[in-house]
């Protein structure tokens, strides 16, 4: 497995264990980059993890709006979370090609998750995909922020947390040092 992978995988622990336990991942990030007892936190996994806490409020809007059949709060957790990483990876990573953070995706949910997951995976990310140029003229992609969506976008069971607040400090100057090693 390659260190990109590896660094995928850290960031959907960390991902998945903010939404159970109902914590901001930042916090979870910060807890983990500073623990002698936990694995050494590479710096494409900070990035993924810093990345989709900044855009989790329009990420979550995207995905309510392209999820057939599901509400956030239905979905499995680990799906979840690995849909908001290939979210990002998708909309906001420049350096990821499209097919790329799509297969990524849906490896990740054959390791982690249900028999049915690759295939929704696959086409809900597939889905926005297809409107990756749009959504990124309309300010999806890196370095631009996304607009926020009218509280009317998102249905009231939808599972949306707050962004951070401006100024909350990054995690990255806890970091020990790890790279990431290149893309895959």
């Amino acid at each position: 497995m390659g260190s990109r992978n590896k660094a995928r995988k850290s960031a959907v622990d960390v991902l998945y264990e903010a939404d159970l336990r109902e914590l901001d991942a930042l916090a979870v990030l910060r807890d983990r980059v500073g623990s002698i007892d936990a694995a050494p936190v590479r710096d494409y996994a900070v990035t993924l993890v810093e990345g989709v806490a900044e855009h989790r409020e329009r990420i979550d809007e995207l995905l309510v709006q392209h999820v057939e059949g599901w509400t956030l709060s239905r979905m499995p957790p680990v799906d979840r979370s690995v849909l908001r990483l290939g979210l990002f990876e998708l909309l906001w990573k420049d350096d990821v090609p499209p097919a790329v953070a799509i297969d990524e995706a849906v490896e990740l949910v054959k390791a982690l998750s249900t028999d049915d997951s690759p295939k929704f995976v696959n086409g809900v990310l597939g889905r926005i995909a297809g409107m990756g140029d749009r959504l990124r003229a309309s300010g999806g992609s890196a370095g631009q922020k996304v607009p926020a969506p009218s509280p009317e976008a998102v249905p009231p069971d939808a599972v949306v947390q707050q962004e951070p607040a401006r100024g909350q400090e990054s995690v990255r100057g806890q970091e020990s040092g790890q790279a990431d090693g290149g893309p895959e």
